[in-house]
């Protein structure tokens, strides 16, 4: 105890650049953040210049979060046990060569090639970032970088469709992926001056068949959910993926169960505060990736927006999470109130701003702005309290696989929130509109609708949908912030003085100072 306090004591002087080593690796991460959704603005221009068949367009999205999400847990072990600044400049490199070779390809299926090499050093990133906020940051300091961390993934999301649309207003879409050469070159630089190595000192052996299974299994997974809406959840495809993935989840569970050195230490789900963390972060995500996934749909078919005007009408969320967790308020509340009160506050913020944009959004934006705001305070205040509780409730020399596993509940979070959210617009627009081309999309229903009348029905069907759809994802997220709440006030009076503790878990006292907060 006296020695990992006075490392804490000493943490903040022995790293006073520790500020700017954030400011360098968030940049880091707002690039590969930007890439998931940037692209999505690209997709007109990438068919006409490349002549891609709609399968060649999902792939070229889809190939960068599949490979990114199949690896997260891998890296994160790997950057434990081999060291975290070594692995986060091997991510900056890979991500700028797949930039390089996406923003210079010929065809699709260079492009496709190019963006799951990204994904690669995406996954890389996105695990050793957290894990070296946990390292140079003391446990005053953390809570306030998990903040501004959740930050710029928040700006992430949220900007790339507005970047991506800006971009290719001046330039040819190539231009989206050699952008991020500038930025590497930079985050590499900087990572080798400023970055101090650390890692895992028991030199934990190599779980290399438990890292082959738990790529195989978070793949198809994730292929699953994402094959779901286009496919169908009972199609072949789609239920032989999950099946896979499931039946692989599982054997690497038992595997990791009996080993001396798993790659994922199964007791830390015995630890009710991680539990409580998960299931809040997995529900964070699938509302709010679910929501603006919805939001963008709202704002093109039935308001009548465009992409680029769109997308810059989503931009008061993410401002709004930018400007709470810049001037600190996020952080002195999770001080104040705690981490089961923020969270239950936080993630019913974002269940109120889901309600209000599905009641009030359909009569116009400013309807929707209303709901915009309150949905940005709601992730403010939830999502850098989720990551603070999932990192201090493991050990700091597993800091990468807490990591690893807070993106891949992120990865899990937002497939699911397309996928649930979606196929309730489906089926709700299919029930209002109960034809073969009607409950394929609102565009195709309104190509082939026959007079004003019918289209101004179909219109006002796909409005029901949304509306529907941003109602079971408000409940959803309810619900899920209360139980996440319940679940770690119980933890936190389970580690009261005097409580057992569950050895491995990472409830050491060491360990339960930064969540209670």
């Amino acid at each position: 105890m006296t020695a990992t306090t006075a490392e804490r004591e000493t943490a903040p002087s022995g790293h006073p650049q520790r500020w700017l080593i954030l400011g360098v690796i968030c940049l880091a991460q707002l690039t590969v953040l930007l890439d998931n959704t940037v692209l999505s603005v690209a997709i007109p221009s990438l068919t006409r210049e490349l002549d891609a068949s709609t399968a060649d367009i999902q792939w070229m999205i889809n190939a960068y979060s599949l490979v990114q999400s199949g690896l997260l847990l891998t890296a994160g072990n790997a950057a434990d046990r081999y060291g975290r600044k070594k692995m986060l400049a091997a991510g900056l490199v890979l991500f700028g060569i797949g930039s390089l070779a996406a923003g210079l390809a010929q065809s699709s299926g260079q492009l496709i090639a190019a963006r799951a090499g990204m994904g690669i050093g995406g996954a890389l990133l996105m695990t050793t970032i957290l894990a070296v906020v946990v390292q140079v940051f003391d446990e005053t300091e953390r809570v306030k970088a998990i903040a501004l961390w959740s930050t710029v993934s928040s700006l992430g999301f949220a900007a790339g469709p507005l970047l991506g649309g800006v971009m290719l207003d001046h330039f040819w879409w190539g231009a989206i992926f050699l952008i991020n050469i500038p930025v590497v070159v930079i985050g590499l630089l900087a990572v080798v001056a400023l970055v101090p190595e650390s890692k895992n000192p028991q030199g934990d052996r190599p779980d290399l068949l438990g890292a082959v299974l738990s790529t195989i299994g978070m793949t198809a997974v994730v292929y699953a959910i994402i094959s779901g809406p286009e496919h169908g959840w009972t199609s072949t495809r789609v239920v032989a993926s999950a099946s896979l993935g499931v039946l692989v989840l599982g054997v690497f569970v038992l595997w990791e169960l009996r080993i001396p050195y798993p790659m994922l230490d199964m007791h830390f789900f015995r630890n009710k505060r991680f539990v409580g963390a998960v299931a809040g972060a997995i529900l964070v995500a699938f509302g709010m990736t679910g929501s603006l996934f919805l939001l963008t749909q709202h704002l093109q078919f039935v308001l009548g927006y465009g992409a680029l005007d769109a997308g810059l009408r989503t931009a008061p969320l993410a401002l709004t999470v930018v400007v709470l967790n810049l001037t600190g308020v996020g952080a002195r509340l999770l001080m104040k109130l705690g981490t089961p009160v923020t969270i239950a506050l936080g993630m019913g913020l974002v269940s109120g701003g889901l309600a209000a944009v599905a009641v009030l959004g359909g009569g116009g934006y400013s309807g929707m702005l209303l709901g915009l705001v309150v949905m940005g305070a709601g992730v403010a205040l939830s999502m850098p309290a989720m990551a603070n509780a999932i990192m201090s409730a493991i050990p700091p020399e597993k800091a990468g696989v807490g990591a690893g596993i807070n993106g891949t509940l992120a990865e899990f979070g937002n497939g699911l929130g397309v996928a649930v959210l979606g196929a309730v617009l489906g089926s709700r627009f299919a029930a209002l509109v109960p034809t073969a081309v009607g409950a394929a999309s609102l565009p195709a229903a309104l190509a082939a609708a026959d007079g004003a009348d019918e289209k101004a029905r179909i219109s006002d069907a796909f409005a029901s949908g949304l509306e529907t759809s941003q109602l079971v994802g408000a409940a959803a997220v309810l619900a899920g912030g209360l139980l996440a709440a319940l679940l770690l006030r119980r933890a936190e009076r389970a580690a009261a003085p005097g409580s057992p503790t569950v050895p491995g878990a990472g409830d050491a006292p060491e360990q339960r100072s930064g969540t209670a907060a």
